[in-house]
């Protein structure tokens, strides 16, 4: 098994993300695009909340980057 250091700066650590989180992520920013540029309809994503949808993506991603163990 192969293991990453984290990348250590200041006083936090950034490590890669896990699997689900990763593919959680990808699939809400896929969602989020689908629908504002391809005009697909979601009953859950209306096209004026596409970027909330996207910024979601973008805050779990973080949070797999900046949070060991998720």
């Amino acid at each position: 098994m192969v293991t990453t250091m984290p990348f250590r700066r200041a006083s936090f650590a950034l490590t890669p993300p896990s699997v689900p989180i990763f593919l959680i992520s990808l699939a809400l920013a896929l969602l989020a695009l689908i629908v504002h540029y391809a005009g697909v309809r979601i009953p859950i994503i209306t096209p004026a909340r596409a970027f909330d949808v996207l910024s979601i993506a973008y805050v779990v991603m973080l949070a797999g980057v900046l949070l060991r163990g998720i």
